[in-house]
This record gives C-alpha cells, sequence and structure tokens, in this order.
C-alpha cells in the first residue's frame, strides 16, 4: 500500500481494481452514466452528496453492519472489500471497495476502522468529524461471478453504483470508495 492519497482515480472502478489486479480476475464490463440513467429507486440511493450508511439505513428502515470479504492495512491506509448488510435480515444492500487514509483519523475512530464492523459513514458520523461525500461518477456494471455471489444473487441484471470520495473540510481525501448496489428485489 502507498502512504500518499492518489491525485486521482485510476479507473472509474477504483479501488476494486486493485483487488481485482491482485487476485488476478479481469474487471467486470461498466461504462459511466449520467444519474438520470440510473432507475429509481437506485438512484435516489446513488445521486447525492450524503454518505451512503445514513441514506441506505434511512431507505431500508434499519441499522447496517459489514460482512467483510478482504482487508489489508498497514499504518497509514486501509484496504477492503465488504458488502453492507440489513441488521435484520442480514440482507445485502451494498457492495463496497474501499481505500481510507488512517492517518485522518483520531482514536479510538482509527481502531473501530481497521476493526471492520461499522461501515466507513457510520464511524464517520459517530466521531463527528467533519467531511464531505463528493461522487466523481456514476456507472453501470454487468456483474461477474464474484460480484453476483458477494451480494447473493442470480442472473445477470444490470448493477449501479458510484465512485465517491470522501474529504476532510479542509479537503484532504478521507477515502476512495466505489459502491454498488445490487439488484431490486423481484
Amino acid at each position: 500500500m502507498t502512504s500518499s492519497a492518489p491525485s486521482s482515480p485510476v479507473s472509474l472502478l477504483h479501488p476494486l481494481d486493485v483487488f481485482y489486479r491482485e487476485a488476478g480476475r479481469a474487471l467486470p464490463w461498466h461504462e459511466a452514466v449520467p444519474p438520470e440513467a440510473i432507475p429509481a429507486p437506485m438512484r435516489g440511493l446513488l445521486a447525492h452528496n450524503r454518505d451512503m450508511t445514513s441514506t441506505l439505513e434511512q431507505h431500508h428502515g434499519d441499522g447496517i453492519h459489514l460482512r467483510v470479504l478482504s482487508l489489508g492495512h498497514d499504518a497509514t491506509s486501509l484496504r477492503r472489500q465488504v458488502v453492507l448488510c440489513r441488521d435484520r435480515d442480514d440482507a445485502p444492500v451494498e457492495f463496497g471497495a474501499t481505500l481510507a487514509w488512517l492517518g485522518e483519523f483520531e482514536e479510538p475512530w482509527r481502531s473501530e476502522i481497521v476493526a471492520s464492523r461499522r461501515p466507513l459513514g457510520g464511524i464517520l458520523n459517530a466521531s463527528g468529524k467533519a467531511y464531505t461525500s463528493r461522487p466523481s461518477a456514476f456507472l453501470r456494471v454487468r456483474p461477474d461471478g464474484f460480484l453476483r455471489a458477494s451480494l447473493g444473487f442470480k442472473g445477470d441484471p444490470d448493477l449501479y453504483g458510484r465512485q465517491n470520495t470522501l474529504r476532510t473540510s479542509e479537503g484532504r481525501v478521507i477515502a476512495s470508495i466505489l459502491e454498488i448496489l445490487p439488484p431490486p428485489p423481484g
């Protein structure tokens, strides 16, 4: 892992591209789309400048917890792939790939982020740390076997997501996050 934030995303699927490269997997087909091309209700869950944790909790009327798929960290950064799940029934509500800069967090929040039990947005909101959430791109993805298995569905419906950057109030990058929603029920 590197010790400083990238100046711009390497790809539309960053940081998922890093995990796929390390696993020797080809990235799934994807394309950038304007927010208005995202079908409702997914558009309302993606096209905003709020954190996804509170947005998903409000939409689902329930708390959100993590199922960790992969995790790595050093003194300066954390990389993880997770599925955000509803507390009441463990249903997947988002796939996330995150690269977070641990130096931007004080204790005990840094240790809580590394423990990876709660979503980053929930930890940031509980900490009272001022930050911004700004999507830089919206995307459509044709899921591969890894995304289907992670989100627990069959078939090939298009998935929608966003490339998001969290920053301090001074503009320093806190995290780069790829957020992909599962297909709607039915």
